[in-house]
């Protein structure tokens, strides 16, 4: 046990409360208060680094992002059609959300790195917000254009995404921290940096928790849902590294990129989908990414993908 970081023993022990019965929870006021400051927090910091180093680099891997945030979801779609038999609707549900992100997965990802003294590029917190967007919006469009005309309330869905708290926070935080910079900022940064280990490792007792909810529901989702939020998460992980070698980042950038890919959204998607597509089943979508990904990616996941990005950069794939 000793090679889990310190943040995952936290994770386990709301995973473990839940599943063993207990009373432990965590009440909603202060689950969305910690993820207030959690997305702000990111956003911060990543706004900070890139007051310093600029956009100039980053056209090439956002190009690469929004790419991905295309091709995903459409492997999503294709193997829960062709394969696992899902209805168009969906089909179309369950693909948005892994071609989207979970920014506390992220959060997991950099306290890895941070654990290991391992640098990644400032701008990965951008390439983590225009993930968001394209992937959601092709599950809605696969649902529409597949569906023979289906109906969907695009303006209330974007309306979702782009305003949603994941994505208002995380570029409000990046704005900030990018035009002020670390001087400016002097005053309050030690707010969003010091405390952020402490509240990401209570935040992930609750997450643990809700997990744990949704662990119940899986026999309800059938085995081949349960296998494809195992199998996807590595699929979409090898894209990510991929892309991240194509972008020329470090080991740390190549990492994040895989878990940005590998990760399946369980707040902005579900918002955008329930209003969108609210005929597709949320005990399919919510059950794979939160109740299965969410946790194979924090416990086992993120040091596979390290794995996966150490053996590339020496094997020279690209």
């Amino acid at each position: 046990m000793s090679a889990i970081d310190p943040v995952l023993f936290f994770f386990i022990l709301g995973l473990v409360g839940a599943l063993a019965k207990s009373d432990l929870r965590i009440p909603r006021e202060i689950t969305d208060a910690m993820s207030i400051y959690l997305l702000l927090a990111i956003g911060l910091k990543g706004g900070i680094q890139l007051h310093s180093t600029g956009l100039g680099r980053i056209w090439w891997p956002l190009l690469l992002t929004l790419a991905l945030g295309i091709v995903i979801p459409v492997v999503a779609f294709i193997i829960l059609r062709k394969f696992g038999r899902f209805s168009v609707v969906d089909a179309a549900a369950i693909s948005a959300h892994y071609g989207s992100t979970s920014v506390i997965t992220f959060a997991v990802a950099q306290a890895f790195l941070a654990n290991r003294d391992i640098d990644h590029e400032p701008e990965m917190v951008v390439l983590m917000v225009a993930m968001e967007i394209p992937a959601i919006l092709v599950g809605l469009m696969l649902a529409r254009v597949l569906k023979g005309g289906h109906k969907v309330a695009w303006a209330h869905s974007l309306r979702e995404v782009v305003l949603g708290k994941s994505v208002l926070l995380l570029l409000g935080g990046l704005l900030v921290g990018m035009v002020n910079g670390p001087e400016r900022l002097s005053e309050t940064n030690w707010f969003f940096t010091v405390p952020m280990k402490g509240v990401l490792a209570l935040f992930m007792v609750g997450m643990g928790v809700a997990a744990a909810q949704r662990l119940a529901e899986v026999r309800l989702a059938g085995l081949f849902l349960v296998g494809f939020a195992l199998l996807m998460p590595l699929v979409s992980a090898t894209f990510g590294i991929l892309s991240g070698l194509m972008a020329g980042f470090s080991e740390g950038g190549i990492l994040l990129m895989a878990v940005i890919s590998a990760s399946a959204s369980y707040i902005a998607a579900p918002a955008a989908v329930r209003v969108a597509l609210p005929d597709a089943n949320p005990g399919y979508y919510l059950v794979a990414s939160l109740g299965i990904t969410f946790p194979f990616n924090v416990l086992f996941g993120i040091p596979i993908y390290h794995q996966m990005t150490k053996w590339a950069l020496l094997w020279g794939v690209i």
